[in-house]
């Protein structure tokens, strides 16, 4: 039964544990140097309205970055990673400090949480970051999670805080994701082009077929639209209802009035370990396949094995998850490796009996077992 425009809009508003992402540009002044405290009391008046009703809110904010460039004198958002953490850390004691007195005019205390890409990557992490946002939570505090850019690297970075509030609302088991932005919703052209109409509701990813979602982001940011619904698909696929909208318009937003966009979830969720594999990982290298193994893999259910592996790319140590690439170049799937790098090359093509009479019973196993393996949808 297919979900009425209202339905989609009442799961927002009815969500009891709701993630905010809100952007730099939503959070900054127009020459994008410094903070708007104007914008930022406006955003938390309305998490804080929310609160009173009886919710739980997380808090994903980007801005670090961009409240530092005004004290550094930098006109724009830098290019190279060591400036961008010096202005995180500048900007980060700002940020949190305006949040912190605006909560607690509402009589709300916050709580920051810093994030890396490994937090979300690694298993023991995410294990331990949702422990400790759970208890914030239960304490009665809102977080206010960022990507920690003062010690992030460009190979475990996010890349923008679109993703990184897709997977907190995983982590946390949110009903409802809202991504707050400078445009006020997804349109089927670029905004202000004739012609151009506003998409209230999102019920599958066909429907963005012919929709231009290639717009960069602001001076002072780092994502686009394009990030905004790969984020709501994130979310969909873990049964999270998104939505997109402006950050003027959050409190009718919340109160599920007709704003922005919503994207209504996949009625079939993938997996926990599943989604982790496919949305909260990042590979660290690939394994190419011959035409067998792709059989093997996507029609006949196996697990990976030795002896359909091709070739290796990338430097990983075992546990570490991997692309699996088919002879076309095709990425197939992800998943944990039970071999490094340096020691798959000598068993490639050979069978694991083989493998065992040379090497010892222990690497009589598979190279990704199939429980372990999240494949593409085809």
């Amino acid at each position: 039964m297919e979900v009425t425009d209202e339905q989609a809009r009442e799961r927002v508003a009815s969500s009891r544990r709701v993630v905010v992402k809100v952007g730099s540009s939503s959070l900054t002044s127009a020459d994008g140097g410094h903070l708007d405290l104007d914008r930022l009391r406006g955003v938390v008046d309305a998490l804080a309205g929310r609160v009173a009703l009886g919710a739980q809110v997380v808090l994903v904010s980007s801005g670090a970055i961009a409240a530092g460039l005004g004290p550094l004198g930098l006109p724009s958002r830098p290019r190279d990673l060591a400036t961008q953490q010096a202005a995180a850390s500048v900007g980060q004691g700002a940020l949190v400090a305006a949040y912190d007195q605006a909560f607690r005019r509402h009589g709300l205390t916050v709580g920051q949480v810093l994030l890396t890409a490994d937090d979300t990557t690694r298993r023991t992490h995410y294990t331990n970051a949702r422990r400790t946002l759970d208890r914030l939570l239960t304490l009665g505090i809102l977080p206010v999670i960022n990507e920690n850019d003062t010690v992030a690297t460009s190979e475990i970075r996010f890349g923008d805080n679109d993703r990184l509030a897709a997977l907190v609302a995983h982590l946390v088991g949110a009903d409802a994701l809202l991504l707050l932005t400078d445009v006020d919703a997804l349109y089927t052209d670029k905004p202000g082009r004739p012609g151009a109409r506003r998409i209230p509701v999102v019920r599958g990813r066909e429907e963005l077929d012919a929709v231009d979602v290639s717009a960069r982001g602001s001076r002072v940011g780092t994502g686009g639209m394009q990030t905004k619904v790969e984020a709501a698909s994130i979310a969909g696929a873990a049964g999270i209802t998104a939505m997109l909208a402006s950050a003027a318009d959050v409190a009718p937003a919340l109160a599920g009035e007709d704003v922005g966009t919503v994207f209504v979830p996949a009625q079939r969720r993938r997996a926990p370990r599943t989604w982790w594999l496919q949305h909260a990982t990042t590979s660290r290298g690939e394994l190419v396949v011959d035409a067998g193994a792709v059989t093997a893999l996507t029609q006949r259910g196996k697990s990976l094995l030795p002896a359909g592996i091709v070739e290796v790319r990338g430097s990983f140590v075992d546990g570490d998850p991997v692309d699996v690439v088919g002879p076309d170049g095709t990425v197939l799937g992800r998943g944990l490796s039970n071999y490094g790098s340096v020691e798959l090359p000598l068993m490639l093509g050979r069978s694991t009996k083989e493998i065992a009479a040379d090497l010892g019973p222990e690497y009589e196993r598979e190279v990704i077992h199939r429980d372990h393996l999240a494949l593409h949808p085809r």
